[in-house]
């Protein structure tokens, strides 16, 4: 069936082709019998046989000529109805070309013609030309203008009056695959008021947005302005989900503009648009030589960040790629990802525990890595608050498994993923995280394995984290639950909190905690209102959102550095060091062997002991 629709696809490009070509052979000697015809009045009497004859003698050569001028020109191949200005110029070069052919024939062979033939000829072969390729843009608009019914069309609004916004309008103007017009344009050049784009008029800056919504009924706003930051697109977004209309934005203006990616495709507003934020901009050169023709282990791969850790690293053909985690299902699916779209890639996927010191024995003796990204933790704050001794067991004596062996077997680079919630934690999962930099902090003193950590905030879309967590209770038409009005976090992307993690494993030289300027943080509430409106619902209206107080060891922001830790510049202005906080080495050794005794015993409260070695823990 596919096949078929490719095959009907390419005979209705052949076939519009071929019949434009039949047109241009007779367009051209048309114009050539029309330019003679102007000469004389429009009478065919009058006009000299001698004349008739020498276009007669020159028809053939003049066609083959001028279609051969067409191809090259690729006249045949554009798309009309996305011709533009290059188009116009094209055409207006061949009929130039096949002017010029004309002079030297009829005065190279001396054959008979009048002077004014040649503008005449110009003249007319243009506008023929021109014609039978823009008309096709008059008709769609035309049958637009006629078949469709102007009170079914969406009333759309567009932002941006530039190169973009032109894009759109046209296209909307021309196009059936969206049953839409655009009534209002707003920019906020003010050179650009009051003007007019295609018949529309740019009415003013963004401040209009909203009335403007309520004044002319506006169905729908579509975002098209090339290479906007994200800062003003989160502004601009914010304005218009204030309002109860569809939002969308263009997937790349140049994609729309070479035909790759059609009006039609616009995309929704996503909740990423919103953070405000640019993506980090990583080099992947240096991550590439940094990985490539490395063994390298990944704990915790199957998980959101561990999977997209193992996405990257592969794209980079490292010598062999060992995932290792303790649930079966996700790292089986990152594994069938892999062995899909990297065929040649050595893989090896392992089922096993950080914890359990004999099988990380095991496995670093058999693969001896060069470089371990160190994912493996238990993450979710209030469980872990339930279960704070299994918190410091994975989290905290896992990393030191992982720590020890990589100093046994001489890996290179240890990289730990760390999280903002590690500093001045009120939960036994950011105390614990806070103990990983310590003991990353601590190996790094007393092994040539460099040991770094990498801190960041909460991840968009990664397992259990709020935006899933708000889809699903959207879904189910609410309510949507946030636990305080005031509360706030910082956001990033998966596969940015991924290249940060590759970033500081390629420029480490040991002991660092590399922290990403994640820009503005997001207050949880207006996320859960952007999301709801991103539904296409109302805010309290078509879903509630309930506050339901903070959960155990919650805290209402999270700092991404202690205030102690001071900040050192790197060559990303977005990639930041933090100075680690001095210890006292041995004393933390002896109170985390204390720590491990107490482990086993459920009863004992393990948080005042984990205040010891973390001073800056504060708990309830």
């Amino acid at each position: 069936m596919f096949k078929s629709l490719v095959l009907r696809k390419w005979d209705t490009s052949r076939i519009f082709q071929i019949i434009l070509l039949i047109l241009d052979a007779v367009f051209i000697n048309v114009a050539s019998l029309f330019a003679m015809m102007a000469r004389f009045n429009a009478t065919p009497s009058e006009i000299p046989y001698v004349y008739m004859e020498s276009i007669s003698s020159v028809a053939l050569y003049n066609s083959l000529f001028t279609v051969f001028l067409i191809s090259v020109f690729k006249l045949y191949n554009s798309i009309w109805r996305f011709a533009s200005v290059r188009e116009i110029a094209s055409i207006f070069i061949v009929v130039l070309l096949s002017t010029l052919f004309n002079f030297l024939i009829y005065f190279g062979f001396a054959i008979p013609i009048f002077r004014s033939y040649f503008i005449l000829y110009l003249l007319i072969l243009f506008a023929f030309l021109f014609i039978s390729r823009f008309s096709y843009r008059f008709l769609r608009l035309v049958y637009r203008k006629l078949m469709v019914n102007s009170d079914e069309l969406s009333r759309v609004m567009v932002i941006g009056a530039g190169d973009a916004g032109n894009y759109v309008v046209r296209e909307i103007t021309i196009t059936e695959k969206l049953p839409a017009k655009v009534v209002a344009i707003i920019d906020d050049d003010e050179a650009k008021k009051n003007t007019y784009t295609q018949g529309v008029k740019v009415y003013g800056g963004r401040d209009l947005i909203k009335p403007l919504v309520t004044k002319l009924n506006i169905d729908e706003i579509i975002i098209a302005i090339a290479n906007i930051d994200k800062k003003e697109l989160k502004k601009i977004a914010t304005l218009c989900q204030e309002t109860d209309c569809k939002v969308k934005i263009l997937p790349g203006i140049y994609q729309l503009v070479s035909g790759e990616v059609e009006i039609s495709k616009l995309r929704s507003i996503e909740i990423e648009d919103l953070l405000g934020r640019d993506a980090v901009d990583i080099n992947n050169q240096v991550v590439g030589k940094y990985v490539a023709e490395k063994i390298v282990l990944v704990t915790g791969g199957g998980g959101s960040i561990g999977s997209e850790l193992c996405r990257q690293i592969a794209a980079n053909y490292p010598r062999k790629l060992i995932i290792l985690d303790i649930y079966e299902n996700t790292t089986y699916e990152i594994q069938r990802e892999l062995y899909s779209k990297y065929p040649a890639l050595n893989i090896d996927v392992l089922i096993g525990s950080v914890r359990d010191e004999k099988r990380l024995e095991y496995i670093f003796n058999k693969y001896k890595p060069d470089l371990v990204f160190h994912a493996a933790a238990h993450k979710h704050v209030p469980l872990m608050e339930d279960s704070q001794h299994e918190a410091i067991k994975n989290n905290v004596f896992g990393t030191k498994v992982v720590c020890e062996m990589a100093d046994k077997y001489n890996v290179e680079r240890v990289i730990l993923i760390s999280t903002d919630k590690a500093v001045n934690p009120t939960n036994i999962m950011g105390a614990s995280k806070r103990m990983c930099e310590m003991l990353v902090q601590y190996y790094d003193s007393i092994s040539n394995t460099s040991y770094v950590a990498v801190r960041f905030g909460n991840v968009l879309g990664s397992n259990g984290s709020v935006i899933p967590f708000f889809k699903k209770q959207i879904a189910m038409g609410g309510p949507v639950t946030v636990t305080h009005p005031e509360i706030i976090r910082y956001f990033m992307t998966i596969p940015e909190a991924v290249s940060l993690v590759l970033k500081a494993g390629a420029n480490a030289n040991g002991g660092e905690i590399f922290v990403l300027d994640m820009g503005e943080p997001v207050r949880i509430l207006d996320l859960a209102k952007n999301m709801i409106r991103l539904s296409g619902y109302e805010v309290d209206k078509d879903i509630e959102i309930v506050f339901t107080g903070l959960r155990p060891g919650e805290k209402l922001y999270e700092e991404l550095l202690m205030d102690e830790e001071g900040l050192e510049s790197t060559e990303n202005e977005l990639i930041h060091i933090g100075k680690p906080l001095n210890f006292d080495k041995t004393e933390f050794l002896e109170k985390m062997t204390l720590l491990e005794e107490q482990l086993d015993n459920e009863d004992y409260d393990i948080r005042p002991l984990v205040k010891e070695i973390v001073s800056t823990y504060n708990y309830k």
